[in-house]
C-alpha cells in the first residue's frame, strides 16, 4: 500500500476544520488527497457534488458529461455560470473547481458513458458517483461498477423529491451475505414515458443542492471510513412536506449480478 500524501502548509490551513474532526483528522485528509472520485454528470446533482469534493479536498475528480450549457441549467447547476452558456460542462466545471481549489486535479471527459468505455473509466477510480438523469445510464453504472468492484454512490431527482443510496454489492454484509445491487432496488427499469423528463416536470434547483452535497458526503464517508453508509438503505426526500424516509432492501436473491443463480 502506498504511503499517503504530505499534505502542504496552504492544505493545513485550507483542510483545517476537517483536521480537527475527529471523524476525520489528518490522516482523514490525507486519504481524501490520495483519493481518485468519478462523477457521471455534471449537471443539477453533479454540480454541488463536485464543488463539495473539490472543497473538501479530493485529490483527483474525474468528470464524465458530453453536454453543452444552456441557460435553463443555471437554475439548479451551481458550478457552471451565465459566461459559460455554450461551453462544454466538463470545461465550464473544470474551471470552477481549479478556481474553488488548485489543490484539486480534474480528470475531464468530455463524453457519454457507454458499454464501450464504462469500464476503463470507472477502473480508474477508487469511488463512483453517478448523478446521471436516466435508468439506463444508473443500470450501466451500476452493474459495471460491481464488475470493477468499485463503490457507488447514486441519486435519483425528482421534481420535489430525490432518492440516495450506496453500492457495495462486491462486499459481503456482516451476515456474510453479498451486499444488495442496484437491480435488488429496482430489477427493471419503469416503462418508457412513465417518468417524465426535467424540462416536462420540472425540477426544484435547491432541492438538486441539497441531495448532491449529501452524495459528497456519502462519497467522503466512502473514503475516510466514518459513520454508517447508506448500503442496503435507500434513503428518500420528499421537498414538498420536508421530509426524509430511510427505507431498508436487500439482496435480491434472483438479481442477476450476486444473486443465487449468479454466484451457483
Amino acid at each position: 500500500m502506498s504511503p499517503l500524501p504530505t499534505l502542504n502548509s496552504d492544505e493545513l490551513e485550507r483542510y483545517a476544520r476537517h483536521i480537527v474532526l475527529r471523524d476525520i483528522g489528518g490522516p482523514g485528509q490525507q486519504k481524501l488527497k490520495a483519493a481518485r472520485v468519478l462523477v457521471i454528470g455534471a449537471g443539477g446533482l453533479g454540480a454541488p457534488l463536485l464543488q463539495y469534493l473539490a472543497a473538501a479536498g479530493v485529490g483527483t475528480i474525474g468528470l464524465v458529461d458530453d453536454d453543452m450549457v444552456s441557460l435553463s441549467n443555471l437554475q439548479r447547476q451551481v458550478i457552471h455560470r451565465t459566461e459559460d452558456v455554450g461551453r462544454p460542462k466538463v470545461a465550464s466545471a473544470t474551471d470552477a473547481i481549479h478556481h474553488l481549489n488548485p489543490h484539486v486535479t480534474v480528470e475531464a471527459h468530455a463524453t457519454r458513458i457507454t458499454a464501450e468505455n464504462a469500464a476503463e473509466l470507472i477502473a480508474a477510480y477508487d469511488v463512483v458517483a453517478d448523478g446521471s438523469d436516466n435508468f439506463a445510464t444508473r443500470y450501466l453504472v451500476s452493474d459495471t461498477c460491481f464488475y470493477e468492484g468499485k463503490p457507488l454512490v447514486t441519486a435519483a431527482l425528482g421534481a420535489m423529491d430525490a432518492t440516495l443510496t450506496t453500492l457495495r454489492p462486491h462486499e459481503l454484509a456482516q451476515d456474510g451475505t453479498p451486499n444488495p445491487t442496484y437491480r435488488c432496488l429496482f430489477p427493471e427499469p419503469p416503462p418508457a414515458g412513465m417518468i417524465p423528463a426535467c424540462a416536462e416536470a420540472g425540477v426544484l434547483g435547491a432541492l438538486a443542492g441539497m441531495v448532491g452535497s449529501m452524495m459528497a458526503l456519502e462519497v467522503i464517508r466512502a473514503l475516510v471510513g466514518f459513520g454508517e453508509p447508506l448500503v442496503g438503505k435507500l434513503l428518500m426526500m420528499d421537498a414538498r412536506a420536508m421530509r426524509f424516509e430511510t427505507i431498508l432492501y436487500d439482496r435480491d436473491p434472483d438479481n442477476p449480478l450476486n444473486g443465487d443463480i449468479a454466484s451457483a
